[in-house]
Formats: structure tokens, C-alpha cells, sequence
């Protein structure tokens, strides 16, 4: 999600027109629709503003990067495509084992 979702998702749950949000946080209805529509890219703090003017508050934090997935696509790649196609099958025929073992534990 960006700046201008964040601002849009707080403005409709707050039910504020574009106008209704621009008169709480001092600045126009256009100036809204801009940053909504992604032309005008506002800082971290104008985007907190605006959601506070909606009446929500915006919680920003670090967290570590997770990155398994993009390790996990760099050992596939060091594996040949007969390998990888190898692993996809099993992949599916264990998915398909569970989905008939659930199957059957619901029968």
C-alpha cells in the first residue's frame, strides 16, 4: 500500500467527502484528488497529517526484511530445469495426497 492509499482508505472510513478532508486538514479538494490519484507524492508527514485529519493515526515501524523467498528463488535457480520440473511434480503430488486425505477425513 502507498502514501495515497492510506490517505483514501482513511478518508471513506472516516465517510469524508475529498472536500470534507481538505476543509479539516487546510488545503483544496483537488489538491486531495491529486494525492489520491498518485500525481503529487506527498511526504511521510502530510500523509500523517491527513490520516489524522480523518481521525485514524498512521503506525510506521521497522522490521527486519524477510527475505526467504527471494533465497529460496536463488537455489532454484542454481538447480537445472529437469531438477526443478523434478521438485514442481512432487510438489503437486504431495498436494494432491493432502487434498484427498482431507477429503476423506471430512467423509
Amino acid at each position: 500500500m502507498n502514501g495515497s492509499q492510506f490517505v483514501r482508505e482513511a478518508r471513506r472510513r472516516a465517510g469524508l467527502s475529498q472536500a470534507d478532508l481538505a476543509s479539516r486538514a487546510g488545503t483544496t479538494q483537488s489538491a486531495v484528488a491529486r494525492l489520491e490519484t498518485g500525481r503529487s507524492a506527498p511526504s511521510l508527514e502530510r500523509i500523517t497529517e491527513l490520516v489524522r485529519a480523518c481521525g485514524f493515526d498512521l503506525d510506521v515501524h521497522l522490521v527486519p526484511v524477510e527475505d526467504s523467498d527471494w533465497s529460496i528463488a536463488q537455489g532454484n535457480l542454481r538447480v537445472g530445469v529437469d531438477a526443478r520440473l523434478r521438485q514442481h511434480a512432487a510438489a503437486v503430488s504431495f498436494a494432491r495426497a493432502g487434498r484427498r486425505a482431507l477429503a476423506d477425513a471430512r467423509a
